[in-house]
């Protein structure tokens, strides 16, 4: 497989030749591409990725082609707007959670695009990260400085021409999601001007009743929202641990009370 993935992040360009963007905030967002390839071995739900004392190989591993960085927010919408073009209209941005590097979360959103078939243009917002389980109140702290950026990112990929965007946060990245989407409903524009389509919750590390008050000022959804829950999770049981044992919205053992709220609980505990 082949994927265009276009980025926007709120990561500080690194100082490392071997690594495009940090885990450092940037007060500015910026923006890139790169030309991924999958491996022909590549296995439905997994990356194949290379070790370090590995040598390079496209045809064992997830690979990074090439690298475009835009200079601008106009340079980088006129690129994203001959995709979206290209693609029949469609776009899809993913929000990935808490200890995400940059490197991951570009390899996991190829791994969706590619075992999803997605048709459709993939954009990736990486918001400051730390990639690492010690940095919990740091990456927090970094979704939150990021919900402007999100919620801008998005109007912008509605500019692009796109007749259809698609949503998909893990983890914490349901945090800035949210907060995203409740500040385009206070603006009056909730849906992007009718361009908003699926909106997948995976995993949500969010406190339940932050999640109803948010779903409060963003209104009942025209279309459910998809929640994809377990309550097996045991990252989620350490982030509910940390947040004084306040259950998650990602491991809830209430389903229902959740749908009330216009979405669909999706329980994964047995699966």
């Amino acid at each position: 497989g082949r994927h265009d993935i276009f980025v926007a992040t709120t990561r500080e360009k690194s100082d490392r030749p071997a690594e495009v963007f940090d885990g450092r905030r940037s007060p500015q967002t910026s923006y890139a591409k790169i030309d991924m390839t999958v491996p022909g071995v590549h296995k439905t739900g997994e990356i194949e990725r290379r070790k370090r004392n590995q040598p390079v190989d496209p045809g064992k591993y997830f690979f990074a082609q090439s690298i475009t960085g835009y200079g601008d927010e106009t340079a980088f919408e006129k690129a994203l707007r001959a995709s979206i073009a290209a693609n029949g209209g469609r776009a899809l941005v993913f929000i990935h959670g808490y200890n995400t590097a940059f490197d991951a979360a570009v390899y996991r959103i190829t791994q969706i695009v590619q075992d999803s078939d997605y048709k459709g243009t993939p954009v990736l917002f990486t918001w400051a990260s730390g990639g690492s389980t010690v940095d919990y109140v740091y990456d927090n702290n970094s979704a939150s400085a990021a919900r402007d950026s999100l919620e801008e990112t998005l109007r912008l990929v509605a500019r692009a021409g796109a007749k259809r965007i698609d949503i998909i946060a893990h983890s914490m990245g349901n945090w800035v999601t949210m907060e995203a989407l409740r500040q385009l409903a206070i603006s009056g524009d909730r849906d992007l001007g009718k361009r908003l389509g699926d909106v997948v919750l995976a995993s949500p590390d969010i406190d339940v009743d932050v999640f109803k008050s948010q779903m409060k000022r963003y209104g009942v959804p025209d279309k459910p929202f998809i929640l994809f829950l377990s309550r097996d999770d045991r990252a989620l049981r350490i982030s509910g641990f940390l947040a004084g044992n306040r259950p998650r919205l990602g491991d809830y053992g209430k389903p229902e009370d959740i749908a009330q709220l216009g979405v669909v609980a999706v329980d994964l505990s047995q699966v």
